[in-house]
């Protein structure tokens, strides 16, 4: 298939590592550069740097809310856009344009934590699984159907940093699972227990000891690597 891929952190990589082995990429998007480290340098993103590895053409526009963006990705001819932590809101426009539509990759079992720190907060929540949808994209925010899922344990010592990388090479390979056999059946998420994933704030990395033991364990655990739960010692 010819995919565009929009992705931008380490989370990402590995999707654009499968997808590369297995399809033609005619782009990737992700987000621009930004001031990074003790000198301030525009650093690329994680995705950036390893697409010009692959010697593949990356894009990273500031929004996608122009016609010539819409056009832009139109020209490609794309079958299907791939889109895992990305970053920008994509429109109508844009999520029309692939012949088969903008596929997400969401690192939750939907509807429960829709949005931008699902891993985190499962940990927090103390969920007991959490998983991998592959989901057809329309205007809201995580509301399309689900085309495939699959779900894991969260073990009882796991950390966000070791959940993260043990989802995103189950997104890789369920995408690639996705694309082989398209079109899938859509599966409309259910109205009852969604749950939305709010970003991180430094704020909840305060230790509060008066907690429970549970929760402390899980605010560590969930909040690691980062920003890091964090206490003062008199």
């Amino acid at each position: 298939m010819r995919v565009i891929f929009m992705g931008t952190p380490d989370f990402s990589v590995p999707v654009l590592n499968a997808l590369h082995q297995a399809h033609e990429i005619v782009a990737v998007y992700c987000q621009p550069p930004r001031p990074a480290g003790r000198g301030k340098a525009d650093r690329p993103t994680p995705v950036h740097a390893r697409a010009l590895e692959l010697g593949l053409p990356v894009r990273h526009p500031v929004s996608l809310r122009s016609e010539a963006a819409a056009k832009e990705i139109a020209e490609l001819g794309a079958d299907v856009a791939v889109v895992v932590a990305y970053g920008l809101i994509l429109p109508q426009e844009i999520l029309d344009a692939p012949r088969l539509g903008c596929l997400n990759i969401h690192a939750s079992l939907l509807p429960r934590w829709r949005g931008a720190a699902p891993i985190h907060r499962a940990i927090l929540a103390g969920d007991a699984e959490t998983g991998i949808c592959i989901m057809q994209m329309e205007a809201g925010l995580d509301t399309g159907p689900v085309l495939l899922r699959r779900s894991t344990p969260i073990a009882e010592a796991e950390t966000t940093a070791e959940l993260h990388d043990r989802l995103s090479a189950l997104g890789a390979a369920l995408i690639c699972t996705a694309l082989a056999a398209l079109p899938l059946p859509a599966v409309a998420q259910s109205e009852q227990g969604v749950t939305y994933a709010a970003k991180i704030d430094k704020s909840e990395a305060r230790i509060d000891w008066s907690r429970p033991a549970i929760e402390v364990d899980r605010q560590i655990r969930g909040l690691s690597p980062f920003p890091g739960a964090w206490c003062e010692v008199a």
